[in-house]
């Protein structure tokens, strides 16, 4: 199944077309994305995996893991991932040796308060929705553990907002083109336009038992980070 960027699918047909585009971009999916953030994907996965502040040894999930980008960080700083992603192709083209689970987010295969955090990186987008995300999220996490949620958004600057969107909307698109899948590299910045304002989005995690909420906002990407405490 195939995504119209211009008519952008909701429910399950979001969740199937979502699911046929990763299958279709796996293979080169990590080339494109170290390409077309100049690497800074790196940089802000390690922050990321930092802002969680939890001890070596901590199992935290890695949500939408694709192809392991955070397993791989999560393990190199002592902590102990697991891999979920609704993607086989996905999951068929990741390099690293944590347990991988094929599954949907909005359902998680994990007992009650059984991992100590969670991590997700660009997908809160792709989600059929985020309220019934946020509520697993807390099931799963014990209470006191930590989630470290990255995507893909717009700088809060307005010269640095236009440029961004001409970048993201205007080039990317010509990029994923010439090294993997035109139709899917121009749906990936159309799809923002699924999230919430931050205001909202930071009600959705309170409202589902998190607390110390904080937004980091970089060039291109914001990091959320949170503390379940109910």
């Amino acid at each position: 199944m195939r995504i119209d960027p211009e008519n952008l699918p909701e429910g399950d047909e979001k969740r199937d077309a979502v699911r046929s585009l990763f299958d279709s971009i796996a293979g080169r999916y990590d080339l494109v994305n170290r390409v077309i953030t100049f690497g800074l994907d790196v940089r802000w996965r390690r922050r990321a995996v930092s802002a969680l502040d939890l001890n070596a040894g901590s199992i935290v999930l890695d949500l939408a893991c694709g192809t392991g980008d955070f397993c791989r960080e999560t393990s190199r700083v002592g902590m102990v991932p697991i891999g979920i992603d609704l993607s086989m192709g996905m999951l068929a083209a990741a390099r690293t040796d944590a347990p991988l689970l094929q599954g949907d987010v909005l359902a998680l295969p994990i007992s009650d308060g059984a991992v100590d955090g969670a991590v997700c990186g660009f997908a809160l987008r792709n989600l059929v929705e985020l309220p019934g995300f946020f509520a697993e999220l807390s099931r799963v996490v014990r209470l006191g553990g930590r989630i470290s949620l990255l995507d893909a958004a717009e700088p809060s600057n307005t010269v640095l907002r236009t440029g961004h969107r001409v970048y993201f909307q205007k080039i990317v698109p010509r990029i994923g083109a010439l090294l993997s899948d035109r139709t899917a590299y121009t749906y990936l910045p159309r799809s923002l336009a699924y999230m919430p304002a931050w205001p909202d989005l930071k009600g959705q995690l309170s409202a589902a038992g998190f607390a110390d909420i904080e937004r980091h906002v970089f060039i291109g990407a914001h990091l959320i980070t949170a503390t379940r405490d109910r």
